[in-house]
């Protein structure tokens, strides 16, 4: 074999192999390939456990007797409002579906039969939920009750966040779940601290 047909050979090769790498990249630019499986797992369940977590929220605003229970509820609805957004921009960006919010808020306040579809890490059931609407206004008692159940609720999210780390693919999406999982951390630290004030 002369050394031109070699050469050819291997121009040929070359051009090969640069259109596979061609087609590879079109299709990753086109699947929206720099995220995976757990990407999207991570995205849909964590709308909705953030999405339980502002109508905790939103009856802490209300119904806590202590300010700092309030001003806490209200920085965690200020921190997820925006997550929540940002989660559904990547799925609807992946061509992949997005949870429907209304509903399931729905169905977490206990009217409808599907709650029991709700099975992320520290999700409330609706029983959950009604029993903490229902202890609005018993002062301590409810700010105690509301704070072991956002524990519970956050602890879930960690796990969540941290299952993203080590099998997600978009960086996007694994920074958000590092940043969950330090402010969730912090908040947790911060409610158990309440817990040991309201004991002296």
């Amino acid at each position: 074999m002369n050394l031109y047909r070699v050469a050819s050979i291997g121009a040929a090769a070359l051009l090969v192999l640069a259109g596979c790498s061609s087609d590879e990249a079109s299709n990753r630019t086109a699947s929206g390939a720099d995220h995976n499986d757990a990407d999207v797992t991570f995205a849909q369940d964590m709308i909705p456990h953030h999405q339980q977590a502002l109508l905790m929220a939103d009856v802490a605003i209300e119904g806590a007797s202590t300010k700092e229970l309030q001003q806490l509820a209200e920085r965690i609805k200020d921190a997820q409002t925006p997550e929540i957004e940002q989660m559904t921009g990547w799925l609807e960006s992946w061509g992949e579906d997005v949870p429907d919010l209304d509903a399931m808020g729905h169905m977490m306040m206990g009217h409808g039969d599907a709650d029991d579809d709700f099975d992320m890490p520290g999700m409330m059931d609706a029983d959950d939920m009604q029993r903490m609407s229902s202890m609005m206004g018993d002062g301590l008692a409810f700010d105690r009750m509301w704070v072991l159940m956002m524990i519970r609720h956050h602890e879930g999210a960690i796990e969540m966040a941290q299952d993203e780390q080590l099998d997600g693919q978009s960086a996007d999406a694994i920074a958000l779940a590092n940043a969950i999982e330090v402010a969730q951390t912090a908040e947790i630290d911060e409610m158990r601290q309440m817990l040991k004030d309201w004991k002296s």
